[in-house]
């Protein structure tokens, strides 16, 4: 662990991201193009008609990654300056897996108006912005406000990731195992921005059952300790603990803390039951100890080196891809339940041969150690993206005029196949 610690140290100094030219300046007229007295031209064309920003600058590509530190990835409130090397790697995600360009911007201010009127203040600049690691309940609101006030899209993945990413699982499952979702039970341990977001996801997808744990315990009616967030899963309940709420659950979502789900709690469980344990590093229970125990249940976790791996990269790259080559001016719940139902769709399709040889098995395929796209495949980029800004174009939040969707993908998987970094906007005309 030292020497891998060294490592990271290493691979860090400096930073993980810079700045890409993308025209060239080598001559007298390129650097008087570059700069005065050219930009004039493109600067007073944007003011006749601000949205040529999207034609005349890399607004339309730009995303902001957004957080004031106070939630970081395993690590709590350690400060928008120490949360950096995250979102640094969150800009290294958009631009490696949907050529999305990503700036990290740390926030020194924390309550929720302060953080409003900063992202306000600076959202000319970019199409979209990224909010992240933020805590709850504040980012809530955070949210909201900003989905209310801007005209670009605005998505905390915190909470909207995993809900994405778990939905199109449990949707996968619950077809393998033959139930209908409107019968299952549904157990989230962990009320926080994820927790929220994901009950929340799934009420709309047909759940109908849902228990929600918080560090006290089940929450119920009876309590008076629940913030409004926490209210609208207050159930009528004699459940009190997690022992409890297990018991003939159809699916657990674990995002709490390492090795709280014991093998006892298992075996109580419903028939092919899922267990999505995403607590990092170490899961809430490892799948080695469901399967040896349960093996009729179907086991996913944060994890890399177990099957089904819970990774936010399956969503917000492609999302925000999706979003900007529309010129979406918010993110809708259809926009993500598309997202879901592409990803959900795309793990039944032939898994490529270069997936298979990424994770060394050869017969990898549809079923219940993969239930949910691997993040090495390309083609997440062409289903999720698509169906998103297809969406966008449905609910309306778009000015285009038509949706040329097969030319988009087409577009998608050039620019993933043929390693191309043209522009994969669709025809707005």
């Amino acid at each position: 662990m030292e020497q891998f610690r060294q490592e990271c140290l290493a691979y860090h100094e400096k930073g993980k991201t810079a700045t890409l030219i993308t025209k060239p300046c080598k001559t007298q007229k390129e650097l008087s193009m570059a700069y005065t007295p050219g930009v004039a031209y493109p600067c007073l064309e944007i003011e006749k008609d601000p949205k040529l920003a999207y034609k005349y600058t890399n607004k339309g590509n730009t995303v902001a990654v957004i957080s004031d530190g106070t939630a970081v990835l395993g690590l709590g409130n350690i400060g928008g300056l120490a949360g950096k090397p995250v979102m640094e790697g969150k800009a290294v995600l958009f631009k490696t897996f949907a050529n999305v360009d990503a700036v990290d911007v740390m926030l020194n201010v924390h309550e929720v108006d302060e953080i409003v009127n900063v992202c306000s203040a600076i959202s000319d600049t970019y199409g979209g912005i990224n909010l992240e690691d933020i805590a709850a309940p504040k980012c809530f609101e955070i949210e909201r406000i900003l989905q209310e006030k801007l005209d670009i899209p605005v998505f905390h993945d915190d909470q909207h990731g995993t809900a994405i990413i778990t939905s199109a699982g449990l949707l996968n499952a619950i077809e393998l195992a033959g139930k209908d979702i409107g019968d299952i039970k549904v157990v989230v341990i962990g009320a926080g921005a994820a927790g929220i977001a994901s009950a929340k996801m799934y009420r709309q997808l047909g759940v109908k059952h849902i228990v929600m744990i918080d560090s006290k315990g089940v929450i119920h009616s009876g309590r008076d300790d629940l913030n409004k967030y926490k209210q609208d899963f207050a159930i009528e309940t004699t459940d009190r603990t997690l022992d409890d709420a297990l018991k003939n659950a159809d699916m657990v979502l674990g995002l709490s803390s390492g090795n709280i789900i014991s093998q006892d709690m298992v075996k109580t469980m419903a028939h092919d039951a899922i267990i999505f344990a995403c607590a990092n590093p170490i899961p809430e229970i490892t799948p080695d100890r469901v399967i040896s125990v349960r093996p009729d249940i179907i086991v996913g976790t944060g994890r890399s080196d177990f099957p089904n791996q819970v990774n936010n990269v399956l969503g917000f790259p492609f999302i925000f891809r999706g979003a900007l080559d529309v010129g979406a001016k918010k993110i809708t719940e259809n926009m993500k339940i598309a997202a879901v139902k592409a990803l959900a769709n795309l793990a039944k399709e032939p898994v490529p041969y270069y997936v298979k040889a990424a994770y060394n098995n050869p017969d990898m395929k549809y079923g219940r150690e993969h239930i949910i796209p691997t993040p090495f495949s390309k083609e997440v980029l062409v289903w999720v993206a698509s169906a998103v800004a297809k969406a966008a174009f449905d609910d309306g939040v778009t000015d285009m005029k038509k949706c040329e969707l097969e030319n988009y993908q087409d577009k998608l998987r050039k620019m993933i196949y043929v390693d191309s970094h043209e522009s994969s906007s669709l025809t707005k005309n």
